[in-house]
């Protein structure tokens, strides 16, 4: 087992979750878009909720989906503390990427007219900036102020922040400082586990991964998971 930070140190742990998979978007891009997800797959939250802590902070985007996915992670485990349960902070800047005039865009014949790229899970390179929205860099670069904001004003506790895809990448290429198209290599499904350490200590602070993309229905008797 590798050996823990000293008692210095102050750690605040990021529980990032992606939001439950939407099916309703009829092939196309949605983006940045407020559009309902589907939480019916009762295995996946009964498996993911005894794994997140009691008594976090939780926080999410804007975006409705966000919402659902943790209420439904409330449904299926008992997160009350003294008699309260828990209460969710939503948050703009944790919203996915504003793809622009790629929204609604059947998502096949996008990817039909673009050169693929190699080890990336989005749209464009990380410096592409769609017609009327932002470039992943342009989401990092907000992503990365929101969490600084938060490790702040939370620093020693648990966060568990409900997002996106492209909001989870940025965070894990702040946590191994990576360059914006760092974070599009990893794969992140929906309903997914990750978990971002962060360490503040005399000298400095910095990030240890815990665990990135983890599906822990997929041990269940279920077996598979939500469909991407």
């Amino acid at each position: 087992m590798s050996a823990s930070p000293p008692s210095s140190f102050v750690r605040t742990r990021w529980w990032w979750v992606r939001h439950a998979p939407v099916r309703g978007d009829g092939g196309r891009i949605y983006g940045g878009a407020d559009i309902a997800c589907d939480c019916s797959d009762a295995h996946v939250f009964s498996a993911l909720a005894p794994v997140l802590p009691r008594g976090a902070v939780w926080v999410a985007s804007h975006l409705g989906r966000t919402r659902q996915t943790a209420e439904a992670l409330w449904q299926a485990g008992d997160f009350t503390v003294d008699g309260s349960g828990p209460r969710l902070t939503a948050l703009p800047a944790l919203a996915e990427q504003n793809l622009g005039a790629w929204q609604g865009q059947d998502r096949v014949q996008f990817f039909a007219d673009r050169q693929p790229l190699a080890a990336s899970y989005w749209f464009a390179p990380a410096e592409e900036c769609p017609p009327g929205g932002e470039s992943f860099s342009d989401l990092s670069a907000r992503v990365g102020g929101a969490i600084a904001e938060l490790t702040a004003e939370h620093s020693g506790r648990d966060i568990v922040a409900v997002a996106h895809g492209g909001t989870i990448r940025a965070a894990i290429a702040l946590a191994l400082n990576l360059p914006p198209q760092g974070g599009l290599a990893f794969a992140i499904e929906n309903c997914s586990l990750t978990l971002l350490d962060h360490y503040d200590g005399p000298d400095g602070a910095g990030w240890r991964v815990g665990m990135v993309n983890a599906q822990p229905w997929l041990g269940t008797a279920e077996g598979g998971g939500p469909a991407a």
